[in-house]
């Protein structure tokens, strides 16, 4: 359904936070798809990763009081967001069929993007837009092929990560239905 090197989750996006603390990036993290942190450049030329610039103040240490009132917060914010994209991608990460259709090496930055979409999807930080822009999920994934087999693929790891949040069920519901019509509307291959 994603890929991390496809436009929604491209490889090519803005710094992220460290592994270390998925929900509140820090200075000094590594380079948007880099190694493990304390690693060097993807490019090969062995140069040490640079510090992240702007994770503090762009949006995403914004006080989370501000989004009373939204879904985002109703669920729990920041910390409900960081564990469904961390669920979603464990079970990506543990099927090799799926896990296929992502190129990167590490699935991180791809559950970061994630992370930030939903966040902002669902009325927390804008970090996502301010970061990578308008989402334009279709456009974006056009280049990839998701038939119908890739959709439930990505539907049943997303279900799982879903349930793992252990929400009131209205909550839980108007997550996966989201996710249900989004999976749909994404196909772009028959079969």
């Amino acid at each position: 359904m994603t890929s991390p090197s496809g436009p929604l989750f491209d490889s090519a996006a803005a710094p992220l936070p460290p592994r270390t603390n998925l929900g509140m990036p820090q200075a000094g993290a590594p380079a948007h798809g880099a190694p493990s942190p304390g690693g060097t450049s993807p490019d090969g030329t062995g140069q040490p990763l640079s510090p992240v610039p702007g994770w503090v103040g762009d949006g995403y240490d914004e006080d989370q009081s501000a989004f009373e009132g939204t879904f985002y917060h109703q669920v729990g914010g920041r910390e409900t967001f960081r564990r469904l994209a961390e669920k979603f991608y464990e079970g990506v990460a543990a099927d090799p069929g799926f896990r296929a259709m992502y190129p990167e090496e590490d699935l991180y930055p791809a559950q970061m993007r994630l992370q930030m979409f939903l966040e902002q999807y669902w009325g927390g930080p804008g970090t996502y837009s301010q970061r990578r822009g308008h989402p334009r999920l279709r456009m974006r994934h056009m280049p990839f092929p998701v038939d119908s087999a890739a959709r439930d693929a990505w539907l049943r790891h997303m279900r799982a990560a879903v349930e793992a949040l252990d929400l009131p069920p209205l909550q839980a519901e108007t997550l996966w239905d989201y996710f249900d019509r989004a999976a749909h509307s994404l196909q772009n291959r028959p079969g």
